[in-house]
């Protein structure tokens, strides 16, 4: 059984925030629904193509686990169908621009009239606000939550991270936010709004950074480089580029084989309950007892120096001899992987988080798989749907059109040109 198994979700969905949402809630069983521009689909289909005649890499790996229906909201036909999708499914979730489902005459109020039961989740850009109406993308997101302004170096401009924690990391919260809606509907038997903002999103992913604000009143952030090196620090909190976000001095470092390799780098962590074992493994056991060093206050104000004497012992030693050297004395380390380390990592494989797919028309391709594991509810990862492949299927099977009612659907072209997908 799966978790989310019976629950059907009218996913309005396209580009990247919404079918994040979507795809999580499909992996973990719910009948996704992607209705989609009859003719057109899902804009993301075109996008950044690398093999003609298919489905952009973008769409498949953001729409797994499916099904697809065309759908001309415009028309009379496609009004009624859309109609019973909202009086038939428990979740609708949209991220259109704000006011669009008004217009088509599917908004919250009409929502709640035809299913008193509906859950209707929206990705917006921004919350209620002066900003509300605007258009954000991913690294509008990131610069708009605090992300960009905190990312880089400090005597450089503000960096955006690559990451897409402006777009999948709101589709992730707004998941959380239906299920929890789902789960209050059990007591109380009515749906309700779910809203999760792109700014709210990242802020919340940024949240040390608002610590570190606050921390300012009372002096400065001595972990920061800055501290070290007698720089002042101004009013806000400032870019630290690869300092660690926590109190445990942390940098990225060189290892064997930098001078060719763009990713051979650990990130290294002096976390004072093994600061000894890091003496002993960098040749510097005089630091342990010696009052510059020995405890962490002290150690503060040299952590350039003591990170150069680290990464002289990194230089020596690959990224995975560093880890290999390190983890059992407990020193936190982590080699700095590429796209390519990742995806031909057996390890990922077998757990499921890299999934290699089949699709008609681009053959076999890599995927992400669902990053949360549930022992009762195993994920099995299947292909996105061609476009409108799922049409009939849906009229019939979960909507209940069939016969001259269905000819009557068909024929009016609200669902596309059924029967023009290609076979597997």
């Amino acid at each position: 059984m799966k978790a989310l198994e019976g629950i059907k979700v009218l996913d309005f969905t396209h580009v990247q925030s919404g079918p994040t949402c979507t795809q999580l809630l499909a992996w973990l069983g719910a009948d996704v629904i992607k209705v989609e521009r009859a003719g057109v689909g899902d804009a993301t289909r075109q996008q950044l193509v690398d093999k003609p005649g298919a489905d952009s890499l973008y769409f498949t790996m953001l729409n797994h686990n499916k099904r697809s229906l065309e759908l001309n909201t415009k028309s009379d036909e496609g009004k009624e169908v859309l109609t019973r999708l909202v009086e038939t499914c428990d979740v609708l979730v949209e991220n259109f621009a704000p006011g669009a489902l008004d217009r088509m005459g599917f908004g919250w109020e009409n929502i709640q009239k035809i299913n008193p039961r509906m859950i209707m989740a929206s990705v917006k850009g921004f919350g209620p606000g002066r900003y509300e109406d605007c258009k954000v993308y991913e690294n509008v997101a990131q610069c708009a939550g605090g992300s960009a302004s905190t990312t880089g170096w400090r005597d450089d401009r503000p960096m955006v991270t690559g990451a897409q924690i402006g777009d999948s990391g709101t589709g992730l919260h707004l998941a959380f936010g239906i299920l929890a809606a789902l789960f209050q509907r059990e007591k109380s038997g009515r749906g309700q709004r779910v809203l999760a903002a792109m700014q709210d999103g990242v802020l919340n992913l940024c949240r040390v950074k608002l610590r570190d604000q606050q921390r300012l009143a009372a002096g400065p952030l001595d972990e920061y480089s800055q501290f070290g090196e007698g720089i002042e620090f101004g009013d806000s909190v400032p870019r630290a580029g690869n300092d660690s976000g926590g109190g445990q001095p942390g940098r990225i470092l060189k290892c064997k084989g930098w001078e060719t390799d763009p990713n051979a780098y650990t990130y290294f962590i002096t976390q004072a309950a093994v600061w000894k074992h890091v003496c002993d493994v960098i040749g510097k056991p005089e630091w342990k007892d010696d009052p510059d060093y020995a405890t962490p206050k002290a150690r503060l104000p040299r952590l350039n120096e003591i990170f150069e004497a680290i990464e002289a012992w990194t230089m020596t030693k690959t990224k995975f001899e560093v880890m290999d050297i390190c983890n059992p004395l407990d020193i936190p380390v982590g080699p700095i992987l590429s796209m390519k380390e990742i995806a031909e990592d057996p390890d990922l494989r077998k757990t499921g988080t890299i999934v290699e797919v089949d699709h008609p028309q681009r053959g076999k391709y890599l995927t992400v798989g669902c990053p949360v594991k549930l022992s009762d509810s195993p994920v099995e990862v299947s292909r996105s749907p061609l476009l409108g492949e799922h049409t009939v299927e849906i009229l019939e099977g979960v909507l209940g059109y069939s016969g001259a009612d269905l000819d009557r659907i068909v024929g009016s072209g609200a669902v596309g040109k059924v029967g023009a997908v290609a076979a597997e």
